[in-house]
């Protein structure tokens, strides 16, 4: 086998990038933490690595040019896309490119998922058909094969309807990358028509039938059309949903108190104290070392995990669009006290850029259908905290959080 530089000595018209150790254990990593199944991680694991070492090589040869600097399109909702299809998109001013990387060893075609070519807001001008290679343990690499772009998909390629694809062959791809960089700013997109129409009831059916994270090809669903799938990932919101269910980041879809379903799972909290969690759930340290939620507003302030001395864990909570994209982490702290009883503590802290949660939103504890506590935001609170409370094993109790007309309750078994 070839390696790198004679690689790319050999054929000089090609893009050829070394990809660093660091960068697959950060990749790998990553993945792990942010979806729901083994398909979706190693996809999620392959677009990283491209996009990290590719990024990097941009960034340095935009330095020499008068070219604006390159960005990750759609940034933190990047897993929203990977944990569905493969290819990650980045953004020169106006000019978008896709990188779709395959660890195809005779890469014979460029494969474009459909998404990429028929979504109006995810259009692109380039697409690039990247090889990776990650069996030489020494010297990993990836290689810009050649690129098209969408004009030339919409004319020219092959569709199938089998896997949802545009294709071309590499022979009918420009291979010179210095071409893509010469013709940057150039319009080389064709007209698309515009999704669907989607009711809120029809959105809410899909997200149904595709949360279930045993569904490895959720874009290829018999039950479900493309053009209702474009329209579902296509919206923002839905597509946030659709992956806050399909890693149990919602215990379940959001319901008015007025037509609240009794949650029939409970969270052993005893597992916890050997570090097992259940679906969603996780340890607070796991939680802020991930780079998933961005800035942690609560990781600085009142948690010193080093000083925990018991078991805690948090989950992120995300209700969407109903409240406004706003996002929370509950955190449970469990302590063991005298008499076998346990110590539990309960808050709420906003996540991302929120420095603050909205106000107005409760809290409550309740056990056996009786309210035992609530505790209810006010403007510019930092978090808010339930006061600690003991309990006897295999008491279970139930966490509520309120705002308006919409709750989550979660259910505890000690």
């Amino acid at each position: 086998m070839f390696n790198l530089m004679e690689l790319a000595s050999n054929n000089t018209k090609h893009l050829w990038l070394k990809i660093a150790e660091a960068e697959q254990k950060r990749a790998w990593q990553y993945s792990q933490q942010h979806h729901s199944n083994p398909i979706a991680r190693y996809n999620s694991y392959l677009n990283h690595i491209c996009l990290d070492s590719f990024i990097s090589w941009l960034e340095d040869w935009l330095q020499e040019e008068s070219a604006p600097q390159p960005s990750i399109w759609t940034g933190k909702d990047i897993p929203t896309i990977l944990e569905v299809v493969n290819g990650i998109a980045i953004q020169l001013g106006e000019t978008r490119l896709i990188l779709l990387p395959t660890e195809t060893t005779d890469l014979e075609e460029l494969s474009v998922p459909q998404e990429w070519v028929d979504i109006p807001s995810w259009v692109a001008d380039y697409y690039l058909a990247v090889q990776v290679n990650l069996d030489d343990e020494d010297e990993c690499w990836m290689a810009v094969r050649g690129f098209a772009t969408h004009r030339q998909l919409k004319n020219e390629a092959r569709y199938n309807q089998s896997d949802r694809t545009y294709s071309l062959s590499v022979d009918e791809l420009t291979e010179n990358f210095t071409i893509l960089l010469a013709t940057l700013g150039l319009n080389f997109r064709e007209e698309v028509p515009p999704l669907a129409t989607l009711s809120t009831a029809e959105a809410q059916n899909l997200l149904r039938i595709l949360a279930n994270p045993s569904i490895y090809s959720p874009r290829l669903h018999a039950d479900v059309s493309f053009s209702q799938w474009a329209a579902l990932i296509g919206n923002e919101q839905w597509r946030q949903q659709l992956y806050n269910q399909r890693l149990g980041l919602l215990q379940s879809e959001v319901s008015p108190i007025t037509d609240i379903v009794p949650n029939k799972i409970q969270v052993n909290l005893s597992q916890w104290f050997d570090r097992v969690f259940e679906i969603g759930w996780q340890s607070i340290d796991t939680l802020i070392n991930t780079s998933q939620l961005g800035n942690l507003a609560f990781a600085t302030r009142s948690f010193d995990t080093s000083r925990i001395s018991g078991a805690n864990g948090a989950k992120l909570i995300d209700l969407g669009m109903q409240l406004g994209e706003q996002s929370v982490v509950l955190l449970v702290v469990l302590t063991e006290e005298a008499e076998g009883k346990i110590g539990v503590l309960v808050q709420v802290h906003p996540v991302g850029n929120q420095k603050y949660l909205l106000p107005h939103l409760k809290l409550v504890l309740s056990s056996s259908g009786e309210t035992l506590q609530v505790v209810e935001s006010r403007t510019q609170d930092y978090y808010i905290s339930l006061n600690r409370f003991k309990c006897m094993r295999e008491t279970s109790f139930s966490i509520q959080l309120i705002l308006g007309d919409f709750s989550i309750t979660e259910d505890f078994v000690v």
